[in-house]
């Protein structure tokens, strides 16, 4: 009984596994299959991480984690060859600013989020250090699956950067900085000042904005169930500990029930025993639905952009309008609305006709300027809008496609976990019938 037990337990973790390892491989067929030059070149993995200890700048003792970056080139194991992969090791920062430096040069792009830096929403038997082992692992993976969405993108995989980042072990940052991504970032100040002054933004943006607020509030929720649940299972499953020692105690007290009892409490404490790798299993789909909870952030990234392009817009078109008026009312001398020009006209006379048409001469040289300026803002606006929302439909598609995945995984391994339960309590049964 106790072998059946332990095989029973055994297939029960291996078809968990082997569902999260088909969703992954499925995942990441599909990132090949999405045309991308740098995966059919190069076979690219996170492959382990390590704990280490330095200075950081201020010179004070750290201690901090590092991931083993590891590429191959694909035509070389093409030809039957298996050549050493190339490695590097990058810190969690570098990662960040791989991914700062691609929101600023790609605004229109739903660049996919990095894994979180701190646990959230876990369940109260799993640490929330950020140097946990297990936490670490799944950050791992999470490093992994951005580089793998970053490289499967038909245009974030041509970037030189990222190409440096992968490959070069030293310089790699120096070659961000050279590109001047911060002088080019926007700031948060002036974005915000976008939002509540555009007067005709979008519709589909706006839509865009308020479905990634509503999508980031649904996922957090989502995970919030999900780690009570988790909480509630934990207790199920320990409970049945309980079982298993009160029968062992009962047996030694009864001849002919004993060895019933016996049986009966080791599939008990078998079933007590399996959450823990089952729970840990769990979190695998959680960082699913984390991702696109951290997704809806970039989402709105990109509609805030474009805000703030249809603002600058606005404000060229609005100075250019008041320009026109302006030389409208100076070659005609009539004053439409107040104006302190108009009032100092009135107090110490007209201008005399040198300095109109140097005015004149002037505000026709800003008209210029400014219509060169709108026709600048109108067609970088276009092709904003034009590339944006040919990437957010990209981002719609792969998003129904992943939560589908992963929705389906998870309701197969509760399934699973229910008839686990049903099949101990079953075989309890066949203990007690033979006492």
């Amino acid at each position: 009984m106790m072998a059946e037990a332990v095989n029973e337990k055994t297939a029960q973790i291996e078809g968990s596994e082997l569902a999260h390892t088909e969703l992954e491989n499925n995942k990441n067929k599909t990132m090949v299959e999405e045309g991308s030059s740098l995966l059919r070149r190069l076979e690219i993995s996170v492959a382990e991480a390590e704990k280490r200890t330095g200075k950081n700048t201020v010179n004070m003792q750290e201690t901090f984690t590092v991931y083993l970056v590891e590429t191959r080139p694909i035509d070389a194991m093409k030809e039957g060859h298996n050549p050493a992969p190339d490695s590097l090791w990058r810190r969690y920062s570098e990662f960040e600013l791989l991914r700062n430096y691609l929101l600023v040069t790609y605004p229109y792009i739903v660049v996919p989020p990095l894994p979180e830096k701190r646990a959230e929403f876990v369940w109260h038997k799993l640490s929330a250090d950020n140097m946990d082992p297990d936490f670490v692992e799944r950050r791992r993976v999470g490093l992994e699956n951005f580089l793998l969405r970053i490289a499967s993108h038909s245009v974030l995989s041509n970037d030189k950067i990222l190409y440096h980042f992968l490959t070069k072990e030293h310089g790699w940052k120096e070659a961000v900085y050279e590109t001047g991504f911060q002088a080019k970032a926007d700031s948060r100040i002036k974005a915000l000042s976008a939002t509540f002054r555009v007067k005709n933004p979008d519709k589909r943006f706006t839509e865009m904005r308020h479905y990634s607020d509503e999508l980031q509030s649904i996922t957090s929720h989502l995970l919030r169930v999900r780690a009570r649940v988790a909480d509630r299972l934990y207790g199920v499953y320990k409970v049945h500990g309980n079982y298993g020692r009160v029968f062992s105690e009962w047996s030694a007290i009864e001849k002919e029930m004993g060895d019933g009892l016996q049986s009966a409490g080791h599939h008990m404490d078998a079933y007590a025993a399996s959450v823990d790798d089952i729970l840990e299993e769990e979190e695998h789909y959680a960082d699913q639905l984390k991702e696109y909870l951290f997704y809806a952030e970039a989402l709105r990234a990109v509609c805030r952009k474009h805000e703030l392009i249809q603002y600058e817009l606005e404000t060229a078109s609005s100075d250019l309008i008041s320009k026109k008026q302006q030389r409208e009312e100076l070659a005609t001398g009539m004053v439409r609305t107040f104006s302190f020009k108009g009032m100092t006209n009135k107090l110490f006379g007209q201008e005399s006709p040198e300095q109109r048409e140097a005015r004149l001469s002037l505000l026709e040289d800003q008209i210029v300027e400014g219509e060169e300026t709108v026709k600048e803002k109108t067609l970088e606006s276009q092709e904003y809008v034009k590339c944006a929302w040919v990437d957010i439909q990209r981002f719609k598609e792969q998003k129904d496609r992943d939560l589908r995945e992963a929705l389906i995984s998870y309701a197969i391994m509760q399934i699973s976990l229910c008839k686990k339960g049903i099949q101990v309590w079953s075989n309890a049964k066949e203990c007690f019938q033979k006492m």
